[in-house]
């Protein structure tokens, strides 16, 4: 028996959220946004398919200028996910149904401003354009002053959004949802029921983040999902997997097939078909993706480790966004760039080795671990 949703309802565009509206399935592109061919052809594929809104990647001002002609060129509501800049939105603004900004990389930016005036800045856009905001909280890029009050990283994720969460209501902004995601899905179960004891009107995104590849990602995910959605939390989902750009829309029908099956009262996660010894975390495949071989090598580290019997966790990161946070509590680390590979061992750096080259090196040390 799955629970009513109680969170209050919000629109992105002439979507509805919360309320016990049908929880809406998301996707990201996977193309350089400038790239607008190609990222025309991704977001009307995941239309297509099914998702209800599609995030891409808003970085520069050509990613703003390059958004103008998306827009002009697809229909389904389009999310901008700010991580670089945040002042960009005032830009961005008449082309979105909603944004997301990550409170931790707002931490780092203009640090003269206190944190309340960066988020009025976007409520203020947001409001006047008619757009949603999703406060997006990621375990790995919790701000340093949070994370050093707590000792469980989930409390401080809590924190997060629940700082930002008081901003908003105090400012008069209501339409907005929240996020808070980790690549562990137990710490994402444990976040989201916490948050939604809390603040159990605000309307969950859920997803686990760098869930991985297939089956594994999907696994993780919905195990995830099985504990959360029918307690009534979560009111749209996102299945964040690693894949090629053409095989994106598979995202959505992995969404489609959990939540049909926890509707129809079928619960399938088996956490023991994890490889409980060694933990792969790969980010989705997104327009932040420097080189995709990313996807490539992500593929061959899974097939290097298949018969290892060692607990380790191994990190395979495709930009600058996640790649030096997200890698620094992984066993190894590969930080991937336009044309190499930063190759880590928990916070301490190797090496940087090119992507004909760094396969062996990840081999040599899995082997003397």
């Amino acid at each position: 028996m799955v629970k009513k949703r109680n969170t209050r309802e919000i629109s992105v565009r002439n979507i509805k959220i919360g309320n016990n509206r049908p929880i809406v399935i998301q996707s990201m592109a996977a193309t350089k946004t400038t790239d607008t061919k190609r990222t025309i052809a991704q977001i009307n594929a995941l239309d297509k398919a099914g998702a209800g809104i599609v995030r891409l990647a808003i970085d520069s001002k050509k990613d703003c200028e390059a958004l103008a002609i998306i827009r002009d060129k697809t229909k389904v509501p389009l999310s901008a996910d700010l991580q670089e800049n945040y002042r960009l939105v005032k830009d961005i603004a008449p082309y979105i149904d909603k944004v997301r900004y990550n409170p931790g990389h707002l931490h780092h930016h203009e640090k003269t401003k206190s944190i309340k005036s960066k988020v009025g800045f976007i409520a203020e856009i947001a409001e006047k354009n008619n757009l949603a905001i999703r406060v997006g909280v990621n375990c790995g890029s919790v701000d340093p002053i949070l994370r050093d009050r707590f000792s469980d990283d989930v409390e401080a994720m809590v924190e997060s959004a629940n700082q930002h969460c008081q901003i908003l209501e105090e400012i008069g902004f209501t339409n907005y949802l929240v996020s808070l995601k980790d690549s562990d899905f137990d710490k994402v179960i444990r976040a989201n029921k916490l948050f939604h004891s809390i603040w159990p009107n605000v309307p969950l995104h859920l997803g686990v983040t760098e869930a991985g590849m297939p089956p594994e990602g999907i696994i993780k995910t919905r195990i995830a999902f099985e504990q959360l959605i029918p307690q009534g939390i979560g009111d749209t989902i996102r299945v964040s997997l690693t894949l090629p750009f053409e095989e994106k829309k598979d995202e959505i029908k992995a969404g489609q097939e959990i939540l049909n099956d926890i509707n129809s009262g079928r619960f399938r996660s088996v956490p023991t078909l994890l490889n409980n010894k060694t933990n792969i975390i790969s980010c989705p495949s997104c327009s932040r993706v420097e080189n995709e071989v990313f996807v490539d090598l992500a593929k061959d580290v899974k097939k290097l480790v298949k018969n290892i019997e060692k607990e380790l966790t191994i990190a395979v990161m495709g930009c600058r966004v996640n790649g030096p946070g997200e890698t620094d509590d992984a066993d190894i680390g590969l930080w991937c760039g336009p044309s190499g590979v930063n190759l880590k061992m928990k916070k301490k750096l190797i090496g940087h080795f090119s992507y004909d080259e760094i396969l062996s090196k990840v081999e040599t040390i899995i082997k003397n671990y």
